[in-house]
């Protein structure tokens, strides 16, 4: 296990002082009253999307605006996902670009401030530190909050580094975000409810790098929606590690779940749609299944990740339930309601895996029948129980497992796409596509759908005759309003849909 308590001995870490309000960045050229340019960019989940804006948000007071050039940035954040070994060996060639940026800079008589958050942040900050000295600020995923005051440390002189879990509430001292944000980033919106994980999966770095499970009360995250919903925000995803262990202290004193919190936030005037992700099996309660029956505006599309679907596998994961309950789980789902589909993750080649376990997995695949999964060869993560098991799959076997297992799926995935063909569908309309006159918008499915129409139809949902593919988006015109056209479902009930774009 990691010891991320034994962060606060690194020698090189200088600790945040609260309370300090000490100019921040005087070294960075320009005068204070001219923006000074900030570069954030996110790897992996929805999860640091959303905290990147909320970056945005905490520098905003400073000066800062966003720029999608890192060469000009005054600031450039890396927020990191440490889920992989990639990801993380992503982060530190990132770094060597930008220390290579940095020196230029430097040279103009410009100084570029570094800095890394998220979770590889959290797991390797002293690491960082050694490999990268041309990094000026580390912080952790539950320590953002405290940016402004460490970089100002860092501009005094030195380097910061903040990987300890702070006692106070980050969301407590994050400033809300300014309503010309809030329309910059579209009509969709992700809202914290839940961070950390308890579950403690032998294969995952999550409960060390984002902690014990907490849950922001319901008045919070009210606020929150009906903020992002009085600035046109029409579609919200509710994000957490663990989605569905949700059990934030509700204005009646007790705690709520998600299907209560789900059905409080479907009655904000002007959200016509909401979302969660990502959810484990075993928080799947009946106040959720129930708000999947009862609420038009909860989409019918469960991101649930299995991983595995041999029970051996799923015993040595430490997931805490069996694939016959996961298959009951989804029969109760689609009992409450027939549209709903689902996607999933899945690790290929996790230590002791055999051809049996694999076989296994595929038949699950069958049986359930996903809309959409993302698949990887298990990656070992430094600290975690798996990372010991001495029973390896060769990189051979992982790679062929892995293309049979992601042949499948696109398979179902592919055939839930061509059943769209002459149907017709409810499009939430969100932007101007890439091809000039085009409208993109997402189905309930998330699936991107494409008309020809003008910018007035952003923001709306509208149903759209699906004509033709292309790739994976939908090709359509927009239709006179139909009844009971919502969703697409196989002539089985079991409908399918694009994967979501989260991580587990």
């Amino acid at each position: 296990m990691l010891d991320f308590a034994g962060f606060s001995l690194y020698l090189e870490r200088r600790s945040y002082r609260r309370g300090v309000t000490a100019p921040f960045l005087p070294c960075i050229s320009g005068s204070m009253t001219q923006p000074r340019k900030l570069h954030i960019k996110s790897f992996g989940c929805q999860m640091n999307v959303y905290d990147a804006q909320r970056m945005v948000d905490a520098l905003a007071p400073e000066g800062f605006v966003e720029t999608a050039n890192p060469d000009e940035a005054d600031l450039v954040i890396l927020n990191t996902c440490h889920i992989r070994e990639k990801a993380s060996e992503k982060v530190y060639s990132e770094l060597g670009r930008l220390r290579v940026a940095k020196d230029e800079a430097a040279l103009q008589g410009r100084r570029m401030a570094i800095a890394v958050a998220g979770c590889v942040a959290q797991a390797e900050g002293a690491e960082i530190i050694r490999r990268q000295p041309a990094v000026d600020v580390v912080v952790g995923p539950q320590s953002y909050h405290h940016l402004p005051q460490l970089l100002a440390e860092a501009a005094r002189g030195g380097r910061a580094l903040e990987t300890e879990f702070p006692v106070e509430d980050k969301f407590g001292f994050l400033p809300p975000p300014q309503p010309d944000a809030i329309r910059a980033r579209g009509i969709s919106a992700f809202v914290t409810v839940q961070e950390g994980c308890d579950k403690f999966c032998t294969f995952c770095v999550v409960p060390y790098t984002r902690g014990a499970e907490v849950s922001r009360p319901v008045d919070k995250i009210v606020e929150d929606v009906r903020r992002l919903a009085d600035n046109g925000v029409r579609e919200i995803t509710l994000i957490g590690q663990n989605v569905n262990a949700y059990h934030g202290d509700g204005p009646d004193g007790r705690p709520w779940p998600l299907g209560d919190l789900l059905r409080h936030l479907a009655t904000i005037p002007g959200i016509a749609r909401l979302r969660y992700s990502t959810s484990h099996p075993r928080d799947v309660d009946q106040s959720l299944i129930d708000a999947h029956r009862d609420l038009p505006a909860l989409m019918p599309f469960v991101h649930l990740p299995v991983q595995s679907g041999s029970d051996a596998i799923l015993a040595a994961m430490n997931r805490k339930h069996t694939a016959d309950d996961y298959r009951r789980l989804a029969d109760r789902f689609r009992s409450a309601n027939p549209a709903i589909a689902f996607s999933s993750d899945f690790i290929v080649g996790f230590p002791g895996e055999t051809a049996e376990d694999f076989a296994a997995t595929l038949a699950l695949v069958t049986q359930i029948g996903y809309a959409g999964a993302y698949s990887f060869k298990y990656s070992p993560r430094p600290g975690t129980p798996a990372a010991e098991l001495q029973e390896t799959v060769s990189a051979a076997v992982m790679d062929e497992r892995l293309v049979r297992l992601q042949e499948l799926i696109d398979s179902q995935q592919s055939a839930f796409n061509e059943a769209a063909i002459g149907t017709t569908v409810e499009v939430l309309f969100e932007r101007a596509a890439r091809n000039p006159g085009q409208i993109v918008g997402r189905t309930a499915y998330l699936q991107p759908a494409h008309v020809m129409a003008g910018p007035e139809i952003i923001g709306r949902i509208l149903p759209v005759r699906i004509d033709s593919l292309e790739r994976y988006s939908l090709i359509g015109e927009l239709a006179a309003p139909q009844p009971h056209a919502a969703f697409v479902t196989r002539p089985d009930s079991s409908p399918q849909s694009l994967p979501i774009t989260t991580g587990a």
